[in-house]
């Protein structure tokens, strides 16, 4: 059976445009959580970078995404998108009519026929899910909605404390939210605000609920806070890292080879430090003196990666970034970005198109 969801998956994934939703990074060839992250703080602090101006950050959190998809307004959806009726009729009958009980050692519960929801382990749901929220998109230009699978951020850019159109765009989302099932109580709100002179903020209400106000947030395993700043994520990762320096050690007292060592390395330690420099090269150091091995330095990492996703972007049209990386009337050199703060200009964008520009 998942054989079979795994070709349906692939016809449809041929069926619908590239550029449905492209703010939708999660179950997309070429995009990851990384770039969920960057496109928005990058568009963040491009807001930012002008006078008069703050940030709104909404981090939307549904109860059970995947179990309150109702199939019949999905098949709505999948028809205007345009599956055909065969297609649409299958995954009808594959989302209802689903019986489900639970056996613990010789005791079996009564049987229950589900109609709402994707089965958990289906290798379709995440794919339904997706095109389920293909719909919940901006209506205003001053906001943007990036979704990672059901992890919902809307980035509410304000102007002269104008905050008319994102006040919309959240009744909007609410309204629209009854698709779904909002749990307001875990919805956070996180503000970000640079000007000397700050107003206070009126928390947000959705359906009559205050949204809590937190000065950080974890959002798809990054820490964030309210200067959109990086050292309470940078200390996590380096303590998952010296964390994992202890099997390392063990490993060389069990004899392990330097090749072993390396690896293991590069899978458990390497692959997480890459985008924090200058604080992860004590571990980098210490984990030469273990392995006996020459490693590359953090700075090193950071530049191939670097250059490794801005290539990716550049290569695939369809990727929501593509456009910031514009050549140049002669072709030879990408447009640098503009800024007018350090804030943007050590961001991972500008960044990244110097070093293309290398």
């Amino acid at each position: 059976m998942k054989c079979f969801e795994r070709l349906v998956m692939a016809h449809i994934n041929t069926i619908i445009p590239e550029t449905l939703d492209t703010l939708q990074f999660a179950y997309r060839p070429n995009r990851s959580t990384d770039d969920a992250i960057s496109i928005a703080l990058n568009t963040a602090l491009s807001h930012l970078d002008k006078r008069n101006t703050y940030v709104r950050m909404l981090f939307i959190d549904y109860s059970s995404a995947f179990n309150t998809i109702v199939p019949s307004k999905l098949i709505t959806k999948l028809r205007i998108l345009g599956l055909n009726t065969s297609l649409c009729n299958w995954i009808l009958d594959f989302l209802t009519v689903r019986p489900q009980l639970v056996r613990v050692g010789s005791n079996t519960s009564a049987m229950l026929i589900l109609n709402t929801g994707a089965p958990q382990r289906c290798v379709l749901s995440p794919l339904l899910y997706s095109l389920f929220t293909h719909d919940c998109i901006a209506r205003h230009d001053s906001k943007t909605i990036i979704k990672f699978a059901d992890d919902t951020t809307v980035v509410g850019l304000i102007t002269d404390n104008d905050e008319t159109a994102y006040k919309e765009e959240v009744r909007d989302l609410a309204r629209w939210c009854q698709n779904l099932s909002l749990n307001v109580t875990k919805t956070k709100e996180m503000i970000v605000d640079y000007r000397k002179r700050r107003t206070a903020h009126a928390p947000i209400l959705i359906d009559g609920a205050v949204v809590e106000q937190v000065e950080s947030v974890k959002s798809l395993g990054v820490h964030i806070n309210n200067k959109l700043e990086w050292s309470k994520h940078t200390k996590t990762v380096v303590k998952r890292s010296q964390q994992s320096l202890f099997p390392l050690r063990k490993l060389k007292r069990f004899g392990m080879g330097p090749e072993i060592l390396k690896r293991f390395y590069s899978c458990n330690i390497e692959s997480i430090t890459a985008w924090y420099r200058k604080t992860l090269q004590r571990v980098v150091r210490t984990a030469q003196y273990i392995t006996g091995a020459k490693l590359p330095g953090i700075q090193d990492l950071y530049t191939m990666r670097c250059q490794r996703t801005a290539l990716n972007i550049v290569k695939y049209h369809s990727h929501p970034s593509h456009r910031l990386c514009s050549l140049l009337l002669h072709g030879k050199r990408y447009r640098s970005a503009k800024s007018r703060t350090k804030r943007l200009l050590n961001s991972f964008y500008p960044q990244a198109i110097r070093l293309l520009n290398r």
